[in-house]
């Protein structure tokens, strides 16, 4: 064999598992068809939406907080063309910064399509139609996923459009309408209501970020809704979409079974995306995928059913996160050379990044509930947090969920400034099974975020949360 393992897809689960085992000792290649390594997540993805969230949230404080802040500015205005520029280049420096970490880790890349001839050789179908062949002892499939469309509502990527193409308008809108309320079109929909945009989400379920604690959907369209004027249209069922020069009109359902209709400049569809799958020849070795969401099946060692051949990522079960490809492509690395490694799924934390963020890690109550475990809550609110009310970000709490008979913690969910970096310090407590009392002796500096989660477990061990 040419190679010891090939990975196909240079997302955050390729590119990471392919340099772990080029760490290993193992000839690898990674077969990627587009110009620039990455994936969604670098490209058009995490990467790119933070950098648009965090020059959208400068806007809107200098816009809204900056005179109580006691700095007065003149003529704000959004330089969109600039803020898209910005953008690009910080994409640019992270796929560069994989192409580095290729060479020093000794592995080859192909640009072109890969697909299976057998189980062990993969044909590279490049842009020109020119095709090669290269071989390998395993091979890690990791080739993301993409937008889900709805079969009615048909996406013109000008008007009614997905995620990649709300990255890049060039204007700031008078109004958008988001079809789903769940992460990804809640982090957009906040980007444009920052910079003026009036945000109308369209979303089925009763809830915001329904995956979640219940209580932080709650929260969070509360926030949204005071601090940027998005609206939030709950139990309505879109219908369809159509476009007529600059407008687009969406239909729908509501809770009443009533027809509704929604006019906006601009039609973001973020209902979830499905795995890809298309032109790998998996039924070339065999391998099926599901009907629902269209994954490939794995054995608890992220195995295929064809021995060797492994799948990682959005391209198999479980939450379609970038965190988790990357453990998921360590895991596997380490599994071909014979370690045994583990990922507790369970504490893969989730995060959302509008602002206040919102975090979570663990059972959610409602889970709980439905499980007939008895636990015990604490929870304690930003408001009462010094640093929160110094940074004037008091919105949002803190919720620590502990057995009730051992103490151990269950569930961290908080919403909050800085939410994103706070989770972590949940996970490595929840990892090394610790119980509220522990996170509750743990000496917190002061004044940071982070007390609020000292508070909460405090407020779970005998409520004796101190500063509230």
């Amino acid at each position: 064999m040419q190679y010891d393992v090939v990975v196909i897809g240079s997302g955050p689960g390729g590119y990471v598992g392919a340099i772990r085992c080029a760490q290993l000792g193992l000839k690898t290649a990674v077969i990627e068809k587009y110009k620039t390594f990455g994936g969604t997540c670098l490209n058009v993805g995490c990467i790119p939406s933070k950098a648009l969230l965090d020059s959208s949230e400068h806007f809107h404080n200098a816009a809204h907080t900056f005179t109580t802040h006691g700095i007065d500015l003149k003529d704000l205005q959004v330089n969109m063309p600039q803020m898209i520029a910005r953008k690009n280049d910080v994409v640019a420096q992270n796929t560069a910064g994989i192409t580095y970490l290729f060479k020093k880790n000794k592995i080859d890349n192909f640009e072109g399509v890969g697909s299976f001839v057998d189980k062990n050789t993969i044909k590279i179908t490049k842009a020109d139609g020119t095709t090669e062949t290269i071989t390998a002892k395993n091979v890690i499939i990791a080739s993301g996923s993409k937008p889900t469309a709805l079969p009615f509502l048909p996406i013109d990527k000008k008007r009614i459009i997905t995620s990649t193409e709300a990255l890049n308008i060039a204007e700031v809108p008078k109004n958008m309408i988001v079809i789903g309320g769940g992460v990804i079109g809640l982090e957009l929909g906040s980007v444009y209501a920052r910079l003026g945009t009036k945000v109308s989400v369209i979303e089925f379920l009763p809830s915001l970020i329904a995956t979640m604690d219940a209580g932080l959907g709650k929260e969070l369209q509360r926030v949204l809704k005071k601090s940027l004027g998005m609206d939030f249209f709950m139990n309505h069922k879109v219908t369809g979409a159509t476009v007529k020069g600059d407008v687009v009109t969406v239909t729908a359902e509501n809770a009443k079974g009533e027809q509704v209709s929604f006019e906006a400049d601009y039609c973001i569809v973020a209902v979830g995306r499905t795995a890809y799958t298309e032109g790998l020849g998996l039924e070339n070795i065999g391998i099926k995928t599901e009907d629902r969401g269209n994954k490939i099946p794995v054995n608890e060692h992220l195995e295929t059913s064809v021995p060797g051949v492994y799948a990682i990522g959005d391209v198999i079960k479980g939450a379609m996160l970038a965190h988790k490809a990357e453990d998921e492509g360590i895991y596997v690395a380490e599994r071909i050379v014979g370690q045994k490694p583990h990922i507790n799924y369970n504490l893969i934390p989730g995060v959302v990044y509008t602002w206040p963020e919102v975090a979570s890690v663990g059972f959610t109550e409602e889970q709980l509930k439905a499980n007939g475990v008895t636990y015990k809550t604490g929870s304690f609110p930003f408001k009462a947090s010094g640093r929160a009310k110094a940074s004037m970000d008091t919105d949002g709490f803190v919720k620590v969920l502990a057995d009730a008979a051992t103490d151990e913690v269950l569930g961290v969910h908080m919403i909050g400034p800085r939410a994103a970096d706070m989770i972590a310090e949940a996970v490595v407590a929840m990892e090394f099974r610790a119980s509220a009392e522990d996170i509750a002796r743990i000496c917190h500096a002061h004044p940071t975020y982070t007390e609020a989660l000292k508070e909460a477990a405090m407020a779970a061990t005998e409520n004796r949360a101190i500063h509230i």
